[in-house]
C-alpha cells in the first residue's frame, strides 16, 4: 500500500483561491445575503457548476475563510509568551497587528457580515483564553476567577470592537498607531492619553 501524502493538484488549488477571492471582492461591493453563487463564479471567471465542484454554497467558502483567518490568528498567538509580556503588551499588539494588516480585506469584510457572531466568538475565545492564562500567572494578586474572566472579557472584546470600528470607519489611521492606541489604554487607561 502506498502511503505517500498526495500533494493537492495545483489547478484545485487556483480554482478555489480564485473562488475565495471573488467571494472576498464581492463582500467590499456588497451585502453578503445578496451575494449569489452565480455573482462569485462570474468574478472568478468560473461556471457555477465549478464552484458547486468545491463548496456547496456560499456559506461553506464564508465558514473556510473564517477558518483560515482563525487558524491564523492562532498560530501567531502561540508564538506569544503571554505571561512575559501582561505587563507590556505591545509585542501581542505588534503580532496582531501583523495578523491584520496581512489579512485586512478579508478580515475587515468578514467582520461585516450579519453572521458575524462565529468569527468574532472563536477570535474572542482565543484572545480570552491567552488573557486568561496569563491573568492567573501574574504576578497581580488575583485569585478570583470570576473577577479574571470579567477583566479578560473587556480587554479582548473593546480591543476586538476597536479594530471593527476602524475597519468600518474608513481606517482613517495607521494600523500600527491604532494598535498602540489600544494598548496604550488598556495597560495605562483613558487618562494616559492627555500625556
Amino acid at each position: 500500500m502506498d502511503t505517500a501524502i498526495k500533494k493537492p493538484d495545483r489547478r484545485v488549488i487556483k480554482t478555489k483561491r480564485a473562488i475565495r477571492n471573488a467571494f472576498v471582492k464581492l463582500l467590499s461591493e456588497k451585502d453578503y445575503n445578496d451575494i449569489t453563487i452565480k455573482d462569485i463564479a462570474d468574478a472568478a471567471d468560473v461556471d457555477r457548476k465549478t464552484v458547486y465542484n468545491y463548496y456547496s454554497g456560499i456559506f461553506e467558502i464564508r465558514d473556510e475563510l473564517e477558518d483560515e483567518l482563525i487558524r491564523l490568528l492562532d498560530e501567531a498567538i502561540e508564538k506569544l509568551d503571554f505571561r512575559k509580556n501582561i505587563g507590556n503588551p505591545q509585542r501581542f499588539y505588534e503580532i496582531l497587528t501583523e495578523v491584520i494588516g496581512e489579512n485586512l480585506e478579508l478580515y475587515g469584510n468578514l467582520l461585516k457580515i450579519e453572521a458575524k457572531s462565529y468569527v468574532i466568538r472563536k477570535i474572542v475565545g482565543i484572545l480570552m483564553d491567552k488573557m486568561l492564562k496569563a491573568l492567573k500567572d501574574s504576578p497581580f494578586e488575583m485569585s478570583d476567577i470570576k473577577k479574571l474572566d470579567l477583566i479578560a472579557q473587556f480587554i479582548t472584546s473593546g480591543m476586538i470592537s476597536a479594530y471593527q470600528q476602524w475597519y468600518n470607519s474608513g481606517m482613517s489611521l495607521p494600523l500600527e498607531e491604532v494598535s498602540k492606541l489600544i494598548g496604550t489604554i488598556i495597560l495605562y487607561g483613558i487618562t494616559s492619553l492627555d500625556k
